[in-house]
Order: structure tokens, then C-alpha cells, then sequence
């Protein structure tokens, strides 16, 4: 039997809130729009970014959305080259979990709403890239919480939806589980709130990093 854990990237391996607000913010400014407040962006990371400014911005044309899409690439990219992105840690603990789940016979995924050269760029940094059989992105796939990438990564890893978790901090993720027939993680020390994940089918809340392989088992 496959056992196939599959991760979200933002908010549950690493937290990279400071930069997706920061690169957020100047797409904004492009526009001559006001930014919207830091905990609003806050809620939509996790979708794809077409997806994530319309609903920052639902009044806008899709033309419009798409400009402030590339207008957010262009500044993480200009963020990265000069050397100003915050740093984006694992959170605590997060590096044994996976390395105890892999000991434990689990194969481990990750589905997110990166690209894939910012997912690589994530993994390569933290040294992690090793540990992951699939990984399913934005490049790829239509937005979370279509399973479309949830299914692909069971697809690649050989596992069934009865075998499989995913794991992640928004109601973006546990919404894509449902659809795709896994089991639904939530974690707690991610950007949406416990109800929000209860509210969207979490099967169960992992309130620490700690408590992953138990719940998983």
C-alpha cells in the first residue's frame, strides 16, 4: 500500500508571508491602487495569482488582473536579485517531520500555488528537494481548490485518494482534499483560523508540527 502525504509550500512547510505581502503591495502601487491591508493578503495566498487579485480586486477586468499578476512577478523576481527578500523559514520542526514520515514508509508530495521556479527556489534553500516524489504547482494546473493538482500528484505517486492526506493551512487546501477524495490536515500555524478549516472539511487541525505523524498514522 502507497501512503502519499502531500504538503502545501506557503504557510505550512515555510512562512513567506512578509514577501507575498511585500511583492503584493507593489503590483498595487503599480496600478495607482491602494494596497489592500497585509491580513487580507494574508487570506488569499494559497490560490493561484490570477485567482488571488481577483479576489483582492473583483472589480477589476481579467486584463487588469493579469497585468497585476505579472506586475508581482516582476517584483519578486526584482526583490530576489537584489538581495531583498525576508528570509522565508521552515517552520519549526518541519524538517524532521518529513524526514520521520519518509522513515515511516510515507511517499511526500507538495501541491501549491508557487510556480514552479519558486517552489524549486524554496526547496533548494531549505535542502528539501529530496524528500518530495511529486510537485504539483500553479504552472500546471488550474487554482486551489480545484484538485487538479491533488490528483496529479496521486497519479504520479501511484497512491489512492483512500492513501492519501493533504496537508495544508488554508481553507483553499482542505476544500481541494474533499474534492479529490483525500483525507483533509489542517495546520494551525498557517494563515487561515481553525474555524476556517473546520468550516471547509478539515478532517482534523494539527495545532503543532509536532503532532503531524500522529494524526497522519
Amino acid at each position: 500500500m502507497i501512503k502519499l502525504a502531500v504538503f502545501d509550500c506557503d504557510g505550512t512547510l515555510v512562512d513567506s508571508q512578509a514577501n507575498i505581502c511585500r511583492a503584493m503591495e507593489d503590483a498595487f502601487l503599480l496600478a495607482d491602487i491602494p494596497a489592500p491591508p497585509r491580513a487580507a493578503i494574508r487570506r488569499i495566498v494559497g490560490l493561484s495569482l490570477v485567482e488571488a487579485i481577483r479576489a483582492l480586486l473583483p472589480h477589476a477586468d481579467d486584463a487588469q488582473h493579469r497585468r497585476m499578476a505579472a506586475d508581482y512577478k516582476d517584483a519578486f523576481f526584482r526583490l530576489r536579485t537584489s538581495g531583498e527578500l525576508a528570509e522565508e523559514p521552515l517552520f519549526d520542526g518541519i524538517a524532521g517531520v518529513l524526514q520521520a514520515l519518509v522513515d515511516d514508509g510515507w511517499r511526500l508530495g507538495v501541491a501549491t500555488g508557487k510556480s514552479d521556479r519558486g517552489l524549486a527556489h524554496i526547496l533548494d534553500h531549505h535542502g528539501l528537494a529530496h524528500h518530495f516524489v511529486t510537485l504539483q504547482t500553479a504552472d500546471r494546473h488550474p487554482s486551489k481548490p480545484d484538485p487538479a493538482m491533488l490528483l496529479a500528484a496521486m497519479d504520479e505517486a501511484g497512491a489512492t485518494p483512500q492513501n492519501t492526506a493533504m496537508i495544508g493551512d488554508t481553507s483553499f487546501d482542505m476544500a481541494m482534499g474533499k474534492a479529490a477524495g483525500a483525507r483533509a490536515i489542517g495546520v494551525a500555524w498557517g494563515y487561515h483560523g481553525i474555524r476556517d478549516l473546520a468550516d471547509a472539511g478539515a478532517d482534523v487541525v494539527a495545532e503543532r508540527v509536532s503532532a503531524l505523524p500522529g494524526l497522519l498514522a
